[in-house]
């Protein structure tokens, strides 16, 4: 089994995509990218965009050899829009689909906007995505719903891919973000030997009480039983998510690393230091509207 992540914070925008490849199927996991759209009161910097694109250019390359495409939900980070924003994946630029076979969450429990998403994607594809919680395929498993964040809070639910391949057992979370213990313990089941997670929100800790004692004592758990845990997305949204993150690796044996670490790269933590950017490099006003249209580049932020 050969795992490649695709896009993280990590890696300087908002995703949690990868790509699975065994011996007979290549297996792209939450093909999806985006920006925060307002951190510290700003828009995303010129050196964002670029990241996000080099994220959106992995992805198209790793959906043409695709066998199997997972969406665990309809969030925009993790799926291809209807174009929203021009930091995201636009599905108009998927192409060679046909012999691709979809998984993805179903309709319950999700709200009307990843409804009307979902709904987007499967008009343009041309048929009703399936819903594939608690279903099996070959090597592949997929969980039952599980909540995104903490249960019963509003947030919906998402799916959790399991993957098999001889002694190895790769678990792709989805938004699960540590903060049900459930949730982690379904995970366990799995007997993971790695795990790619999404970690706690440390950025909205104020919003959040879970984030604090249960969610590091959810992350012990789970590091403690699984060879590798990747941490990544929410959680590295701040530098105080990947001091945290660092805390949890010095309390264990395992591998617990980002998805930059895990790819043998550098973190670049780009949203955390959005307000730096812009004080390091100030942006002309009117960039972002030149960029959607087409008329601004990046490259002079390189």
């Amino acid at each position: 089994m050969q795992i490649e992540i695709l896009g993280c914070e990590s890696f300087g925008a908002r995703s949690l995509a990868c790509v699975v490849n065994t011996d007979e199927r290549t297996i792209v996991i939450d093909p999806g990218v985006a920006l925060a759209r307002l951190r510290s009161g700003l828009s995303p910097h010129p050196v964002e965009v670029a990241a996000a694109s080099r994220i959106r250019k992995k992805l198209l390359f790793a959906l043409e050899g695709a066998t199997d495409i997972v969406i665990s939900h309809y969030h925009g980070d993790h799926i291809p829009m209807k174009t929203e924003d021009p930091y995201q994946l636009p599905m108009e630029a998927l192409t060679s689909l046909e012999k691709v076979k979809f998984w993805s969450k179903g309709p319950e429990k999700i709200s009307s906007l990843s409804a009307r998403r979902r709904k987007e994607l499967s008009d343009f594809l041309g048929f009703s995505l399936p819903a594939s919680e608690g279903k099996r395929s070959g090597n592949i498993d997929f969980s039952s719903p599980v909540p995104h964040g903490v249960r019963e809070k509003g947030f919906g639910t998402v799916m959790m891919t399991c993957i098999c391949e001889e002694d190895e057992v790769f678990v792709h979370t989805s938004d699960i973000q540590l903060l049900d213990r459930e949730a982690v313990l379904t995970v366990l089941a799995c007997k993971p030997t790695i795990v790619f997670a999404s970690g706690p929100p440390i950025y909205l800790a104020h919003r959040i009480p879970e984030i604090g004692k249960e969610a590091f004592e959810n992350a012990l758990l789970l590091a403690r039983n699984v060879d590798t845990l990747i941490l990544d997305h929410h959680l590295l949204r701040s530098f105080e998510g990947y001091e945290w993150l660092k805390g949890l690796a010095g309390k264990v044996e395992n591998r617990v690393l980002c998805a930059a670490e895990f790819m043998g790269k550098e973190p670049e933590l780009l949203e955390a230091q959005r307000k730096i950017l812009y004080e390091k490099m100030p942006v002309p006003s009117g960039w972002h509207e030149g960029y959607a249209k087409g008329e601004a580049g990046f490259e002079e932020y390189l």
